[in-house]
């Protein structure tokens, strides 16, 4: 089955964003959706959430934003490093 045909449903209740502006929040947002919904269309869906339920939390770890970097980039970080927390 492909997961083209799936309809995924990815709720993220909250967010946290330090250190960053917050004119570029809801960018960032924004963009960690459309990457974490393209890595699991394209990777499969991670154990942790292939059990249907709900997860209280994920720590996505930390890391460096390039200086310069745009909010979708940094979005596009942030998706994998929490794709790669549900692995």
């Amino acid at each position: 089955m492909s997961l083209d045909s799936v309809d995924l449903d990815l709720n993220i209740e909250e967010l946290v964003l330090r250190g960053f502006p917050g004119r570029d929040q809801d960018r960032i947002k924004r963009a960690v959706r459309a990457e974490l919904e393209r890595l699991i269309r394209k990777n499969g869906i991670p154990t942790a959430l292939s059990r249907g339920g709900e997860m209280a939390s994920l720590d996505g770890g930390s890391f460096e934003a390039k200086s310069g970097s745009s909010p979708e980039e940094i979005g596009a970080q942030v998706a994998r490093s929490l794709y790669g927390g549900l692995r």
